[in-house]
């Protein structure tokens, strides 16, 4: 079955956070523009802060957040657990994180994934389509 119709892909924009540009970086290359046939191109939005994700995340578009676990001063994990407790419709959200040991943190914040870092070019294309096709199939909430 066919995640856009016609077989044409659907396009998604993807937040990215992290105070270390090299992160945001790494992430970005190891997904592509395109993760699966069925998805892209992606547009990917990056932040710095975590005022800037809550910012876009509010002004809706996002359909995806990858962030990082380890990000100063306010971490990807605290974030999403804000976002899930302020945010009526917020977008699907993977979190970066540095140990497996910091799974259940991850199950705490309730990011829908987790990418280990350093982040894996071979598994992330395949967490983040089906992290935006499982989006992508959410009923959508109005305010």
């Amino acid at each position: 079955m066919s995640f856009a119709p016609d077989n044409a892909a659907s396009p998604a924009t993807v937040l990215v956070y992290s105070h270390r540009a090299a992160t945001r970086d790494a992430v970005r290359t190891a997904v592509g523009r395109r993760p699966a046939a069925d998805i892209g191109p992606l547009t990917w939005l990056e932040c710095v802060t975590g005022d800037e994700v809550i910012a876009a995340v509010d002004m809706g578009g996002v359909d995806l957040c990858i962030l990082d676990g380890e990000a100063q001063p306010m971490g990807g994990l605290a974030l999403a657990r804000q976002m899930d407790q302020e945010v009526a419709d917020r977008p699907a959200v993977c979190v970066l994180i540095a140990r497996q040991a910091d799974r259940w943190l991850a199950h705490w914040s309730r990011a829908e994934a987790t990418l280990p870092m350093p982040v894996d070019p071979l598994t992330a294309p395949e967490v983040v389509a089906e992290l935006l096709r499982q989006h992508a199939q959410r009923p959508v909430f109005r305010r």
